[in-house]
């Protein structure tokens, strides 16, 4: 009978084996986008239980655990007790084979604690009185700890414009700390006009940047300007969540009085909404260009569905979902505007919706210049982040572009424990290699495939967003 989850879990061949345990398993991890707290980890942050770790604040597991019928006072609720929580968690998981998350909670199980038996609800108080332990005692399940245990060499942390950054200060005067955190520019609030909390951001915006803002010219200048602090402060990275790409290009006068517009308290249409977008992320990709920062897009989710839980629990809480938009020629004359100049930055394209990788993967290959990968497919993204999704993305990207270039894997966690997510891709992609080479179809050349493993791993990461 086969063990399960052993060490060659995933690995179907003996080449796979090779190049996952001799190549890959030992690789730093450059964890380039993450929702990871800059004052948790400035804290060395210790977790009391392992509910406190797993349950509290992850929107895929309470995503299944609503799924199985599971109270939401135990799912998101403040005053449950913590083991009544985690057994809801050890009932659901049982029934969630399949779900990338049975693989991920019991990676983590074994990475951190050791702890190889299956969670269900019989094993559930054994595996949470000995989890609860190992955090008491054990320095290894801190925040440094973690980073140094699972040899994390940078994590990109998300952090908005408005930000003074002070918990990165924080940490940059850490001279023990085993790991960069390097903030991450994200500047959806300055550019979602159409809504309702936009003017009020505005006036944070200019206060951190201490100038006034008067217009969509202004933002734009104080949104350089803040971009030039993150540069200061070791940015190497944007981020930018959107629906779909923007493509109304109206002149600055125009942009103004839209602005002007949404100020005064008016409605905007679509096409004034997409135009300011539009307007502000052209000015933004030029000065990611000049200060060779990678512009990461994120397209395709559709959000707070559940008007009612939103109400009641706010964004990020597991009622988003998948968007059916549609992205080609929109994306397409956005880059092509940049390209007019010379101006497209180094880029990395996701969608959640797989339907889109080819679109993608392909549209990027019309602006690759200059530097390897310049232009890159993001990893499956979300609630694409499972084995057929990762394997589906990888094998995309060798068939349309250059896999030996990807860039590799992200948590995009806002876990701490989520690091093993960086081995479940690794023995992903070393299936995926091992398999080509033991069926004839590339070459069976250890040295050379298993440098391509190492630097998807991590090398790629590396050179892109420091080189």
């Amino acid at each position: 009978m086969k063990q399960f989850m052993d060490e060659n879990f995933l690995l179907k061949t003996k080449t796979a084996q090779i190049l996952y345990h001799d190549y890959a398993k030992d690789a730093m991890i450059y964890d380039y986008h993450c929702h990871l707290i800059p004052q948790e980890i400035a804290e060395n942050k210790r977790f009391t239980t392992i509910t406190d770790a797993w349950l509290g604040g992850d929107h895929y597991k309470w995503r299944v655990m609503r799924a199985n019928g599971v109270d939401e006072a135990l799912v998101t609720g403040k005053n449950a007790d913590p083991f009544d929580k985690f057994v809801a968690w050890a009932d659901t998981l049982e029934r969630a084979m399949g779900n990338p998350l049975y693989h991920w909670t019991h990676l983590e199980l074994q990475r951190y604690f050791s702890i190889t038996e299956p969670l269900n609800k019989r094993s559930a108080r054994a595996i949470y009185d000995e989890a609860n332990r190992q955090f008491k005692e054990s320095e290894a399940l801190s925040v440094k700890g973690i980073m140094k245990q699972f040899k994390v060499y940078a994590v990109g942390t998300t952090d908005d414009p408005a930000d003074d950054l002070a918990w990165h200060k924080n940490i940059a005067g850490q001279k023990d700390f085993p790991s960069k955190i390097i903030p991450s520019y994200r500047p959806d609030k300055a550019l979602n006009i159409e809504k309702d909390d936009f003017a009020a951001y505005i006036e944070k915006l200019a206060a951190s940047a201490q100038m006034d803002i008067a217009s969509a010219s202004d933002v734009v200048s104080a949104l350089i300007k803040r971009l030039e602090f993150f540069v200061s402060m070791g940015c190497k990275a944007s981020d930018h969540a959107l629906v779909s790409s923007v493509a109304v290009f109206k002149s600055e006068a125009e942009v103004n009085a839209i602005f002007a517009k949404k100020m005064e308290g008016t409605p905007l249409t679509e096409e004034e909404v997409e135009a300011y977008k539009t307007f502000v992320l052209t000015a933004l990709a030029r000065a990611y260009t000049k200060y060779d920062i990678a512009m990461q897009l994120h397209f395709a989710a559709i959000r707070d569905n559940n008007g009612r839980m939103f109400a009641a629990l706010g964004p990020d809480t597991g009622y988003d979902a998948t968007h059916d938009t549609n992205l080609a020629a929109k994306l397409s004359a956005f880059l092509n505007n940049l390209s007019l100049t010379g101006e497209v930055p180094k880029t990395i394209l996701y969608s959640l919706n797989p339907k889109d990788y080819y679109t993608l993967a392909t549209l990027m290959g019309c602006y690759q210049d200059g530097r390897p990968g310049k232009m890159q497919l993001g990893s499956a993204w979300w609630f694409a982040d499972h084995k057929d999704g990762m394997e589906e993305q990888i094998q995309l990207l060798a068939n349309t572009g250059l896999l030996s270039r990807f860039v590799g894997m992200l948590t995009d966690s806002r876990s701490f424990l989520s690091y093993p997510r960086h081995e479940y891709f690794r023995r992903i992609l070393c299936n995926i290699w091992g398999g080509w080479a033991e069926n004839g179809e590339i070459p069976y050349d250890l040295e050379l495939l298993g440098g391509f493993v190492r630097d998807i791993s991590f090398n790629n990461a590396k050179a892109y967003f420091e080189g």
